[in-house]
């Protein structure tokens, strides 16, 4: 039987791939603009959240990037850094998201003369906060930072540097992003030797907007622990017998290695990773037994909630309470969060809320 609306939203969620700078709320982006006189391509919290979505229907990685430019503009200080943190936080966990990873790129926050510490430090400052507003409305949420280093730059080592500083202070691990194609992984190979030597968490954007090659670089050279959505190994899955699907060698690899893949479905179709809902490789991969995860990566630029999110495979792939759940203890089981803790979200938290679904 299909899950309904109603279930979904009360069910317990976790979310690993959720981009900060993202999932600002569009009259927060009004507000912080007026005082800085930003200039914005609409005037009401309306408006501009229909504008962003439409900018990142374009099927370009590179065009849904350019997004950012407004909403890495109003996170500039320490306090707008708190302010657009703590209102992520309490939107997840309203959502009913029990677990969240916020991921974002400290070096893109700088302008305002803010140090890589000082924007760390703010918005840790700002996850305190919400965790605290959400737990007094009823919505308890773990939440932990993902330090991101832009692949473009050259400042992976200095970040990862600063997520092992950090990693008893509320950063849960790092993570590099931006555009794959002429910037692979292993341009960072020393960031992620040196979160390897310091036993440190960290995930790979890879196999969005380029393939297979990413997606080996990231595993193989870089040692990912998890992939940054990791669409494009459904391109190494021979389906000229559809009744028996043929796994290649990188992933069969994955699949068998239990290596996580942090898909995030609207987005995908907007980057032109996929070309719809139902086509999307998530329920395929489903069925041969990767560790997927479902995940928003930007709210804002896909108008979306991972309520949403699972509202629409729900509607595509038949999906039930059980589905749901499967996919929820996947990503619980792959946070970088203790394994003690993770067991007791899972036990506590995730099951007995499914079970009273």
């Amino acid at each position: 039987m299909r899950v309904t609306p109603g279930q979904i939203i009360a069910a317990p969620k976790v979310a690993l791939h959720e981009h900060l700078d993202g999932g600002v709320r569009p009259q927060t982006i009004i507000d912080i603009s007026t005082e800085i006189g930003h200039e914005l391509p609409a005037s009401d919290a309306v408006s501009l959240g229909r504008w962003f979505v439409e900018a990142c229907d374009s099927g370009s990685l590179e065009r849904y990037l350019e997004t950012f430019d407004h909403t890495v503009a109003v996170m500039q200080t320490a306090e707008n850094l708190a302010r657009v943190t703590r209102e992520a936080v309490i939107d997840l966990a309203t959502d009913g998201v029990v677990y969240a990873e916020l991921r974002w790129a400290p070096e893109q926050h700088t302008t305002q003369g803010l140090s890589l510490h000082d924007t760390v430090d703010a918005v840790q400052g700002g996850i305190e906060e919400g965790k605290k507003e959400a737990a007094s409305s009823g919505h308890p949420i773990v939440v932990g930072q993902l330090v991101t280093a832009m692949r473009h730059a050259d400042r992976g080592l200095e970040i990862a540097q600063i997520a092992v500083e950090k990693r008893d202070a509320g950063v849960f691990g790092f993570d590099i992003a931006g555009a794959e194609d002429g910037f692979p992984p292993i341009l960072h190979l020393e960031a992620f030797e040196y979160l390897r030597h310091e036993n440190a968490h960290f995930t790979i954007h890879a196999g969005e907007a380029f393939g297979l090659p990413s997606i080996w670089q990231a595993i193989q050279r870089c040692g990912a622990d998890r992939l940054g959505h990791g669409v494009r190994i459904i391109d190494d899955v021979d389906f000229t017998d559809p009744a028996n699907p043929k796994l290649g060698r990188l992933a069969a690899y994955i699949r068998d290695k239990r290596i996580p893949l942090e898909m995030c479905p609207s987005s995908n179709i907007q980057t032109g990773a996929a070309t719809s809902i139902a086509e999307h490789p998530i329920g395929v991969l489903k069925e041969l037994g990767f560790r997927v995860t479902v995940n928003c990566d930007n709210r804002l630029m896909s108008g979306t909630s991972m309520s949403r999110e699972f509202g629409l495979l729900a509607e595509a792939f038949d999906f039930g309470v059980e589905d749901i759940r499967w996919f929820t203890i996947n990503a619980m089981k792959s946070a970088f969060y203790p394994f003690d803790q993770r067991l007791d979200l899972i036990e506590n938290v995730i099951k007995p809320g499914y079970e009273n679904l």
